[in-house]
């Protein structure tokens, strides 16, 4: 008898989940020809073609493509339709109808999207057994009726029956003993062709990329980012493969809509569906000013208030967007710069689980669409709504402990990442330490890039990004980290060229920025040229006073220093676009002593802190926020005003101790520590 390994997965399933599972490249074939959604297209699949027989396969795709064109109604013959079920009396339909109740007559009217049918009669019992069809709509097969005769108001088209295309039942047991037939690896690989894609071309980071994509089926009340560019399938899997999913596609919604609406007292999608996605999240807007709020309220609690009354869904939220040039986004902004404005607040970010970098995931091309046999997109999508009624967020505890540098909120994140990876996974709740390592790791990355970002937006409230986990057995402490870690590479390691010094400070916009001093120094007659100065008379006076400076107190910078035989050109780069930034006194000075000399700063050092034309020295402001800037930068040294000592407590301690510290009295004292000159 052959082992499991030894079987080919399309074999076992076939076994295991005979009737519910189909060739996947069957769907793409019919799935060109007709705009259907996948679980439309599949539920016909798995009527006709649930085998590997050759010839049934065969004989049921001629059945599927006769129903579709029989009854898949195509805009532009819908005119054809409406005369059938005139001149026949009633006709079945496939179309996603959508209804609405007309006050005026105190009745439910059908409208059909391909049809075009705005108002046909449907039956109060028909709505109140299917309410999606009151917020968003479903595709199902509809019978029609026609009856018309002289002085009838209303429209002379009924609906007389209604069947969702959607699966009957749902038996979980044999669900489970199915998983409990095949390995886990095998097991991802059917939920990953499950949803079109072939898991054998794609790497193992980027198919738990999509496996995390799946999470917010399964879990309730999880929200989830991803932000990547076109073309990577990022609406595909809630658009087409769940009739439990609905995407909103970006532009103005409503809190009505959204959520409750005061007038109708009917929930918006958020009570009626699964998952609700955003796709285009750079062009959502909402009418009301209190949309964000109320959003922030709902993904944090899973309630939100209206009027008097207090509501609760389980809907998840899943943002999608596009972005690109992801290294100059690390370097200059931050990861979430693609969301609108109002959106743009740590607060609001800070209630992502989740954070997929869509870069990761290649653009979609035919060879990483499956051929082979998965599940049918509607079982696909019965079994994630099922296991929403499970929780697996205790697996952690059995095995690790989570680190003291996560919150609440990040302690929250992760269980419920973790929770949802276990049940697309391990659904049967059969599992070993390493698949919770394995789950907890990826947990872990995709919450910490959440907080990478928060912690540009949000300054120092969200420093503690080193996310850890304990193992219970050894006490092992096993940090986790991210590829896009906030732009370590801006300051270069090894020495750089004499005249060229980073510093940190506080823009006009009061955030805290690194910026590049680069010094040029030709033969001349002690002039000073400057550019890359924002167009701004602040910043070029702090540069003359570093410079009138720099010639009173030449010789007590290095002796025989000859300023008044050249020029010197002084340019500044705003390495994160932060914007101008005016106290450049005393990092000039270095700048020109260090030219001048010919001598090069110490490697990876930033020199904080400003200057009087006196030659007193200022301390630093929001000292703490520019040391974690220096950090994420790549410094390794700081040379801090004395006057900054006493501020020295209210660093925390696990980042201070980051840096090669160095202290200085005056202007010439700290040129010489920003040298290493003892």
């Amino acid at each position: 008898m052959m082992s499991i390994e030894e079987k080919d997965l399309d074999q076992l399933l076939n076994e295991h989940l005979a009737g519910r599972v189909v060739r996947k490249d069957l769907t793409k074939l019919i799935k060109e020809g007709a705009n259907v959604p996948v679980y439309v297209l599949e539920y016909l699949l798995g009527m006709y073609c649930a085998s590997d027989d050759p010839e049934v396969i065969e004989k049921g795709m001629l059945n599927v493509k006769n129903v579709l064109v029989e009854n898949y109604v195509r805009p532009d013959e819908a005119e054809k339709i409406k005369s059938l079920v005139r001149e026949r009396g009633s006709y079945k339909v496939i179309d996603r109808i959508q209804v609405t109740l007309n006050e005026k007559k105190d009745k439910y009217e059908a409208s059909f999207s391909n049809l075009g049918i705005k108002d046909a009669d449907i039956a109060d019992g028909i709505v109140k057994e299917y309410e999606k069809l009151l917020v968003g709509g479903i595709w199902a097969i509809a019978t029609l009726s026609y009856y018309h005769e002289e002085g009838q108001s209303g429209s002379p088209f009924g609906v007389t029956v209604l069947k969702p295309i959607q699966m009957p039942n749902m038996d979980m047991e044999a669900l489970f003993s199915s998983r409990a037939a095949l390995t886990t690896d095998q097991w991802r690989e059917t939920l990953i062709r499950s949803i079109g894609m072939e898991p054998s071309v794609l790497d193992i980071d980027v198919q738990w990329h999509l496996l995390c994509r799946m999470v917010p089926f399964v879990e309730n009340n999880y929200n989830i980012c991803e932000l990547g560019p076109k073309g990577t399938g990022k609406s595909h899997i809630y658009k087409e493969c769940s009739p439990n999913s609905i995407l909103v596609s970006g532009g103005q919604t409503t809190v009505a809509n959204l959520f409750y609406n005061m007038s109708t007292r009917r929930v918006g999608l958020v009570g009626m569906w699964d998952l609700v996605a955003f796709d285009e999240v750079a062009g959502i807007s909402f009418k009301d000013k209190d949309g964000v709020q109320i959003m922030k309220d709902y993904m944090a609690s899973g309630s939100f208030a209206r009027g008097r009354e207090q509501m609760e869904a389980r809907a998840s939220m899943v943002f999608i967007g596009n972005i690109s040039n992801v290294e100059s986004l690390v370097k200059t902004s931050h990861l979430l710069a693609p969301f609108p404005e109002p959106m743009i607040d740590s607060a609001f970010f800070d209630r992502f689980h989740a954070y997929i970098p869509g870069w990761e995931i290649p653009k979609m091309r035919p060879e990483f669409f499956t051929d082979r046999y998965g599940m049918i997109v509607d079982y696909l999508a019965e079994y994630f709504r099922e296991m929403r009624k499970r929780s697996f967020a205790d697996a952690i505890d059995k095995y690790f402990k989570l680190g003291n540098n996560l919150n609440q909120r990040d302690v929250i994140a992760v269980r419920k990442t973790v929770s949802g990876l276990m049940k697309l996974l391990h659904p049967h709740g059969v599992f070993e330490k390493e698949d919770v390592r394995a789950c907890l790791e990826y947990a872990l990355q995709v919450r910490r890039r959440v907080k990478e970002q928060l912690k540009k937006i949000g300054g120092m409230e969200f420093w503690d990004v080193h996310f850890s986990y304990i193992d219970n057995d050894s006490f092992e402490e096993h940090f986790v980290s991210i590829k896009e870690q906030g732009g370590g590479g801006l300051i270069p390691e090894g020495p750089s060229k004499p005249g060229v010094v980073h510093t940190i400070g506080l823009s006009s916009k009061g955030i805290p920025g690194l910026y590049r001093l680069e010094l040029q120094i030709t033969k001349g007659t002690g002039k000073l040229a400057t550019s890359g100065l924002w167009n701004s008379s602040a910043p070029r006076e702090q540069v003359k006073i570093a410079f009138d400076f720099f010639r009173a107190n030449a010789s007590r910078i290095g002796a025989g220093t000859k300023v008044a035989e050249h020029d010197f050109h002084l340019h500044v780069v705003d390495l994160q676009n932060t914007g101008p930034y005016n106290n450049l006194a005393l990092t000039s000075l270095v700048a020109f002593s260090s030219g001048l000399l010919g001598r090069s700063l110490q490697s990876q050092v930033v020199v904080l802190g400003d200057m009087s034309l006196g030659g007193s020295v200022n301390p630093v402001v929001s000292i703490a926020e520019c040391l974690q800037v220096a950090f994420d930068a790549g410094a390794k040294r700081v040379a801090l005003p004395m006057n900054n000592a006493a501020d020295i407590a209210t660093i925390p301690p696990e980042l201070f101790t980051k840096f090669q510290v160095s202290f200085y009295g005056d202007p010439v004292d700290g040129v010489f520590k920003a040298l290493g000159v003892d």
